[in-house]
């Protein structure tokens, strides 16, 4: 059944606010950052135009705002926020706090990348520093996308099986201020799938608690255990909670890697985010002449789908892996996670090579992305593999 309430162009950081809206939210609290400001500048606007009944608290830091989304939702509310960069940094310390409380809320990243030096262009930098904090973690390619995986992230937050917070990624600029066709489902539809806020407990100020005291080294242990248990739970239900909204809105179902030409192909990319889109593109074009690549594009990262990834790529000649990150002294985050990947399954893997790039908000393009890929597929049929590649400026600099 295919339902669709409303069609909208919406930037990205309104399709998130569009999102919080029809999961009708109880509670936003927020600061502004770029570009982050625009999603709670208009969830401030639904509500005093009375088309969300919720409250806004206006605070005085960002890790303020998370620091009341997580009071809010111990006591019942269903809660959103968003931030971006050295906003995510500062409340780096909330992140880790609320997944230990195994507290449901859903936040918004708009990726821009860290300083010093002083940037407001997008990477994957703010986004992957958080990926230890015990967040399921996702991200999106498109503005219809974003909106999805927001209001997806309620139903996965609020599973009993997996209560664990979640964030959804898009890149500032790029989507977070660029207009795109939304689909939004009719609200009755959502309010119907959604149900009422769940949670595993309520602090309602009923009866006398302590929070905060010190624990024994294996409580602490067991507390690290539960949530690693809880994301792997995660792996079930974000699939069952997209099959299901699938069937609400007719939307095709793409899972937590979505495989683009990757069926037969002999070389495949790994990719996340809005650049995968240029990558699909350049996949397109060297199809056409001749190259059997392919492309495997992350939506969630946390937990991360390994074993949907190993699935794919195993028969393959070779695995090509960007990211618009570095572990400084390694090798970029999703590398080392598909690395790892492989090495859970057998010793015997396809050439496995990184390309860092885009650090910073440089800008790569499809003819970019095909001269890299043309590339790896004549080192594989050489035998000569670099495994780690720094592209700068339309070239090779480490």
């Amino acid at each position: 059944m295919r339902t669709v309430g409303l069609k909208l162009v919406l930037t990205g950081n309104y399709a998130l606010a569009y999102a919080a809206k029809v999961a009708r939210v109880n509670v936003v609290a927020a600061y502004p950052i770029t570009p982050q400001t625009s999603v709670v500048e208009k969830l401030a606007e639904f509500i005093e135009e009375g088309e969300l009944d919720a409250v806004m608290i206006r605070v005085e830091s960002e890790h303020s705002a998370l620091a009341a989304c997580f009071g809010a939702a111990l006591a019942g509310a269903r809660v959103f926020t968003a931030t971006s960069s050295q906003g995510l940094l500062y409340m780096h310390e909330v992140v880790h706090w609320a997944s230990r409380a195994r507290a449901p809320i859903v936040m918004g990243i708009v990726t821009r990348t860290l300083g010093p030096p002083w940037n407001i262009w997008p990477d994957h930098t703010d986004y992957m520093d958080q990926r230890d904090t015990g967040w399921i973690m996702s991200f999106a390619m498109d503005n219809q996308e974003a909106f999805d995986l927001t209001l997806q992230a309620f139903k996965v937050s609020e599973d009993p099986r997996v209560y664990l917070p979640v964030m959804v990624g898009i890149e500032g600029f790029i989507l977070g201020h660029t207009s795109m066709p939304v689909e939004i489902p009719e609200q009755n539809l959502v309010d119907e799938w959604l149900g009422p806020r769940r949670q595993p407990y309520v602090v309602d100020g009923s009866e006398y608690m302590a929070i905060g005291n010190l624990a024994l080294p294996e409580d602490t242990e067991e507390f690290f255990m539960d949530i690693q248990n809880a994301m792997e739970e995660a792996r079930k239900v974000v699939v069952e909670v997209e099959e299901e909204y699938s069937k609400i809105t007719g939307r095709p179902f793409k899972g937590p890697v979505e495989c683009f030409k990757c069926e037969d192909a002999k070389y495949v990319a790994i990719s996340m985010g809005a650049w995968s889109g240029d990558l699909m593109e350049s996949v397109s074009q060297l199809r056409d002449e001749g190259y059997s690549v392919g492309l495997l594009r992350i939506r969630y990262y946390r937990p991360f789908p390994g074993d949907y990834i190993f699935e794919k790529a195993n028969s393959t000649k070779g695995v090509l892996v960007f990211d618009r990150a570095i572990s400084f002294g390694s090798y970029g985050p999703i590398f080392l996670d598909t690395a790892a990947s492989f090495l859970k399954h057998t010793r015997k893997t396809p050439y496995i090579k990184n390309v860092v790039a885009g650090i910073g908000g440089v800008n790569i393009t499809s003819d970019d992305f095909s001269r890299i890929l043309k590339r790896f597929v004549h080192e594989v049929e050489s035998d000569g593999v670099n495994v780690f590649e720094w592209y700068h400026k339309g070239k090779v600099v480490r």
